[in-house]
């Protein structure tokens, strides 16, 4: 039996695939209530690694860079973000968070009932066996 065709997997795809659109709704709806877009929510919470790149954060959300640019123009009219000269190439401008900004996108995260609910009804031991299965996940896929 092939790996498509197993049941078990067809199951805990699909499982996952309602859980990814529940986030998604919920990150969606989050963002709005803030003002923000979904795309915008996701540059905050993806710049609060550190300043980074244009191209790195299109490349990291898997959009293209023209997208990015007018992102980081709203978040910067907003006071959510700034650019500065990458310190290796000052070509390169960098978009780093603002505290305004990281406030924000910690609001929003914390804001996110999604998981909470759900994993409550987990143990912290099933919780951390669950962490270390989606990581060796990401990991197998290279993320």
């Amino acid at each position: 039996m092939s790996r498509q065709s197993d049941p078990l997997t067809l199951e805990v795809v699909d499982l996952m695939a309602k859980l990814v659109s529940l986030f998604h709704k919920e990150y969606e709806e989050a963002a709005a209530a803030r003002s923000l877009t979904g795309a915008q929510a996701k540059v905050l919470a993806l710049l609060r690694r550190g300043p980074m790149p244009m191209r790195h954060i299109a490349q990291t959300l898997s959009c293209e860079p023209s997208n990015i640019t007018g992102i980081v123009d709203r978040l910067e009219a907003r006071g959510f973000v700034t650019r500065e000269a990458d310190p290796q190439d000052r070509r390169v401008k960098l978009v780093a968070v603002t505290d305004s900004g990281r406030s924000a996108s910690e609001e929003l995260r914390e804001s996110l009932n999604f998981a909470r609910e759900p994993l409550a009804a987990l143990s912290g031991d099933e919780r951390t066996v669950l962490r270390d299965l989606l990581r060796r996940m990401l990991d197998g896929a290279g993320s």
